[in-house]
């Protein structure tokens, strides 16, 4: 596979272009003066430094002598419009106060406002999303429909509703919500699973875990106080909330079939795995076994997980899984799987066989063999250059800070990043080329990809446990066509989640489905971008809107390299 090389003088014209667009400029001297000087790195991305963001923020960890197990799972990140200005804000995720750990001073989460410019305003105080729990990950979705993004915010302890209030703040309705989840949440979804045109929550729940029931674990020649391993934990079932459509919700766990299981979960994924209209749910287990809940409709759950051959490894054995992401990575109409697992247990893609079972293609790919000593958390499935074609970007790092003293293992406590390129033939990693962020190790956790400068180059968020967050700008994908879109649901959900978008170009036809969720404590961009590589123009855009409307419209004459907006039943874009 040849692997894209930049143009500068090409990706800082198409720039150039777009800005004035968005600008209403007549001529490229109309552009604000950071737009002229922005770097020409030869590399697909590159890191956007703290003192260029205006990012001061850092996540502390609260680690310890005692070793609890939280101090190493956290935290996420999200991209949101909270003030619906059509530019990316971000939101990240603290530890604080709990049974465990007292900061002095307190801590609190983030919400970072976007300026525009390539910098960002902390508005926490202000929008009132401090939060101050030992705060895991963030789910974001307009709960009640009035088309301006709402938080929730998973903790150890209980967790957070805010809703949005339209002006620029927020207001905690956890209790009149009735979703606190106590005990450990983790990742959570928003997704309609009745198809009623509402937002459902589901909340992964981690193992039975509080201060008097820590563990005391041992590892290396010096027999060193470390981080236990989840197994030692008793299971846990997850929740699943029904929205009441008047800003209560009701906890399904139980009837829904769902509380039936108890698992150890990390990540989660709302996706339709065999088109029947219906989502479906994909979790990630620690220790214990994968989830694959099938929506059968009339609020019922069934986990098929082993059947469908999601649940064990290919030698039958639990592994560690922690993020995971669905999409259709080789554009036969299916939705696939992948999920991220801990050293020498290997990461998997699963490949949709059609008939609610899955092959595990990760070795046949390279990408099993790639991964075999890391340990995966955030990752996200899309299209960074802008060719049309989904690909991997992973977010790496041990749990357990001692694991280099067990020199055995073979594997680092901080890893690099991993980025697959898929050509629609093959996956090639193409880490070492794409910039030298890749050769820098993390203890990464969350990763979320949003557009934060508008340029249609999809760009990511990933946050570090215990230290600063970072940016990757995208620097590759505006030197191809693209087209961005925001689809908003009237009778369908408000979020569109379960849309399938499929549009043609010349000889290019895609399909993308917007699922829930997916990577690691973590939300991204609501928007989808399409790609058409060096393709001038789409020929046309077919959306089929998820139930209960099941509306398809159908749209032509449609712009490249800018963002519109899709209402559902309009029948035109803007």
């Amino acid at each position: 596979m040849k692997i894209p090389i930049l143009n500068p003088q090409a990706l800082l014209q198409s720039r150039r272009r777009f800005l004035a667009s968005i600008l209403g400029a007549a001529a490229a001297g109309a552009i604000p003066r950071w737009a002229r000087a922005l770097p020409q790195s030869p590399y697909p991305f590159e890191e956007v430094l703290a003192t260029t963001s205006g990012i001061t923020w850092k996540h502390v960890a609260g680690k310890s002598a005692e070793k609890y197990l939280p101090e190493t799972t956290g935290a996420g990140c999200a991209f949101l419009d909270y003030d619906n200005d059509g530019w990316m804000d971000l939101y990240l995720v603290n530890s604080g106060a709990c049974d465990f750990f007292t900061p002095t001073p307190p801590l609190r989460n983030a919400l970072y406002h976007n300026n525009r410019d390539g910098t960002f305003t902390d508005v926490t105080e202000k929008a009132g999303v401090g939060a101050g729990g030992f705060g895991q990950g963030v789910a974001v979705g307009d709960y009640n429909g009035d088309c301006f993004p709402d938080l929730y915010v998973t903790q150890y302890g209980k967790s957070i509703l805010y809703r949005n209030n339209g002006d620029g703040t927020f207001t905690d309705v956890t209790g009149k919500a009735g979703v606190a989840a106590p005990g450990w949440a983790s990742s959570a979804v928003w997704f309609d699973y009745d198809n009623d045109g509402r937002l459902d929550l589901f909340v992964c729940r981690f193992v039975d875990f509080d201060k008097a029931k820590s563990k005391d674990c041992h590892a290396g020649e010096d027999a060193k106080r470390g981080y236990c391993i989840p197994h030692l934990y008793r299971p846990m079932a997850s929740w699943l909330f029904h929205n009441n459509g008047d800003g209560t919700f009701t906890d399904v766990s139980k009837s829904s079939g769902i509380g039936n299981y108890l698992g150890k979960a990390w990540g989660v994924v709302a996706t339709d795995i065999n088109n029947d209209g219906r989502m479906d749910l994909f979790v990630a287990n620690d220790t214990v076994a994968n989830f694959l809940f099938a929506n059968r409709g009339n609020g019922r759950f069934e986990e098929i997980g082993t059947q469908a051959g999601v649940a064990y490894s290919a030698e039958g054995r639990p592994r560690s899984g922690m993020g995971l992401d669905s999409a259709d990575v080789n554009q036969d109409g299916w939705m696939d799987l992948f999920v991220a697992n801990i050293d020498h247990e290997m990461y998997s893609l699963y490949q949709n066989n059609h008939d609610e079972t899955f092959d595990d293609q990760a070795l046949a790919t390279g990408i099993g063999a790639a991964t075999r000593l890391m340990s995966g958390w955030g990752l996200k499935f899309f299209d960074y250059d802008n060719d049309g074609n989904l690909d991997l970007l992973l977010a790496n790092g041990n749990p357990d800070d001692l694991i280099e003293e067990l020199s055995h293992h073979q594997v680092g406590y901080r890893e690099p990043l991993l980025l697959f390129h898929n050509s629609g033939k093959a996956w090639t990693n193409v880490s070492a080329q794409s910039g030298p962020i890749f050769s820098k190790p993390f203890s990464a956790r969350g990763l979320a990809i949003g557009d934060f400068n508008n340029d249609g180059a999809v760009d990511v968020l990933i946050s570090v446990n215990d230290d600063t967050p970072f940016f990757l700008r995208n620097n590759i994908g505006a030197q191809n066509h693209w087209l961005g879109i925001t689809l908003v649901g009237k009778k369908a959900n408000p979020d569109a989640i379960g849309a399938r978008v499929t549009y043609q170009a010349g000889d290019l036809k895609r399909s993308r489905m917007k699922v829930g969720g997916g990577s690691y404590l973590s939300y991204h961009d609501p928007r989808i971008v399409l790609g058409i590589g060096k393709r001038p123009k789409l020929d046309w855009l077919e959306v089929k809107w998820p139930q209960p409307s099941g509306r398809v419209e159908r749209f032509t004459d449609l712009p490249v390299d800018r963002y519109i907006t899709i209402v559902e039943g309009q029948g035109k874009w803007k």
